[in-house]
């Protein structure tokens, strides 16, 4: 039954029941020593005072006594006149004592007292008026009398005390018992706390603790652990790696379903492109050819000869086009050789020299020294470097400086790199085309095929590295080409 519910269910079932206990055992305490505090406070504010008015009571009760004796002695009147106070004395703590009787038993015996106090005060009055007429011996044996009514005063005076004393014995046996019934239900509220305590320390060590050790002792990377604060690090550490994991993984598969999407192009490419070079370039061909004679054997006017130009210059571009096409879906094998990174864009910057002289742009390259030998082609990388170049000098404006650095790097899970930075003064690119830029047939001029970037990732892709753009609008754009230092492995592309 326990085990149906889920385990967050059960931990917070048993943090609710250990609150729950705990705040009522404090609203009981509360509770309790609320009530302590009236039981306190009503033997404080009756049965105290009650008892302290008894003893009031008696002990005035007793300093009349004597006074009728010395005024026997030597019948001086002070002795009476202290005799009177005592006497008013009396009858006020009898007054009082009255006040806090609650009992039908204690309103008895203060009963009582009055009667027999008024018995003993008129005897004694009577014992006065015979001492002070000179009759002393009718006087000395009603005296004698009049003692034994003062010992039954006293008896009921001590009785009335005793009775009080009593109900202060009661009160502390009713606080006693509950002092008892909280021990019992403290001890009761403690024993299970500390059941729910194992059962949630149980629950916590056993379904939580002991998964994650095992967690973390099934880590490939773990070494010596002395407590659970390593298995967690080290649990830490795997969830952290198979978030990585999962990162790569998802990265991966965005590419691949990009490839994937692009080799669905290519390959529909690569048939329209077969398609037309068969059916256009061999006419085409023969049409350059055609143009050529009659512009050398024709006498031709100025404008004539501007037209033959123009129709020359349009027929090249349509060359071009499908010089594109046909190298877009049928890549050139690579031919591997050892080459110098260095030496391939230097001879890049001079194939394109007029060009640049053209457009007003100069190449600056930063070499702090010859780069490294790799395993490439030197023909297709000399491409890359051409179609950025030609690219940036297209989108620098009134002339500018293409920077091209060389430097060394250590790429993590790759190895030692080399990277060719080429970074224009140009106006820089959109933000929100960058993504598109290397994508097939895309492309921000009007006279494009859209397929010179996409060529080039794949050339660099191809020698096993990556090509990324870097620019803000206004600011120019940098292309860095990131190529490993090792030995490439041979392959052809089908032909």
């Amino acid at each position: 039954m326990w085990k149906r519910f889920s385990l967050r269910t059960r931990i917070l079932v048993l943090l609710a029941l250990i609150m729950g206990i705990t705040v009522g055992g404090g609203v009981v305490s509360m509770i309790n020593s609320y009530m302590m505090d009236r039981i306190f406070s009503s033997v404080m504010e009756s049965d105290l005072e009650a008892v302290h008015a008894a003893q009031e009571l008696e002990n005035t009760l007793v300093m009349q006594k004597g006074y009728v004796t010395y005024y026997f002695q030597d019948s001086d009147d002070a002795w009476l006149r202290e005799l009177d106070r005592y006497h008013l004395a009396f009858e006020s703590w009898l007054r009082k004592a009255r006040q806090w009787a609650v009992t039908d038993e204690e309103r008895a015996i203060l009963g009582m007292v009055d009667s027999k106090y008024a018995d003993y005060s008129h005897t004694r009055d009577e014992v006065v008026k015979l001492y002070k007429a000179g009759k002393r011996d009718d006087g000395f044996r009603l005296h004698q009398q009049l003692r034994n009514e003062f010992r039954g005063i006293i008896d009921l005076s001590r009785k009335f005390k005793d009775a009080y004393g009593q109900s202060i014995v009661a009160a502390r046996g009713k606080i006693n018992d509950r002092v008892g019934l909280m021990s019992a239900l403290t001890i009761v509220a403690l024993l299970l706390a500390i059941i729910l305590a194992g059962v949630l320390s149980y629950i916590l060590f056993m379904e939580i603790l002991e998964p994650i050790r095992q967690l973390a002792l099934g880590s490939e990377n773990l070494e010596t652990t002395s407590g659970v604060g390593d298995e967690v690090k080290v649990l830490r550490q795997r969830f952290q790696n198979l978030i990585e994991d999962v990162d790569q993984t998802k990265s991966k598969l965005k590419r691949s379903r990009e490839h994937l999407a692009q080799a669905e192009k290519w390959a529909l490419v690569g048939k329209l492109a077969a398609g037309v070079a068969h059916s256009v370039r061999n006419p085409l061909t023969s049409v350059k050819m055609r143009l050529f004679s009659m512009e050398r054997n024709l006498l031709l006017a100025a404008s004539q000869k501007e037209d033959f130009e123009v129709i020359t210059e349009e027929i090249r571009h349509i060359d071009t086009i499908l010089g594109n096409f046909l190298e877009f879906s049928r890549p050139p094998r690579l031919r591997i050789q050892s080459i110098s990174p260095s030496d391939t864009v230097d001879m890049a910057i001079q194939l394109l020299k007029h060009r640049l002289e053209s457009y007003n742009v100069t190449v600056e390259v930063v070499r702090d020294e010859q780069l490294p030998d790799i395993q490439g082609d030197p023909d297709q990388l000399k491409e890359v470097l051409v179609n950025l170049m030609a690219n940036a000098c297209e989108a620098i404006v009134d002339g500018g400086v293409i920077t091209i650095k060389e430097k060394r790097t250590l790429v993590e899970n790759v190895g030692p790199c080399i990277i060719i930075q080429m970074t224009d003064t140009g106006p820089g690119v959109p933000e929100e085309i960058q993504d598109k830029l290397f994508q097939p047939f895309f492309s921000t001029k009007e006279e494009g095929t859209g397929l010179g970037l996409s060529i080039a990732t794949r050339i660099v892709e191809e020698h096993g590295g990556w090509i990324e753009l870097r620019s803000r609008e206004g600011e120019g754009a940098t292309f860095t080409i990131t190529l490993p230092v090792r030995e490439i492995e041979r392959w052809e592309t089908s032909s």
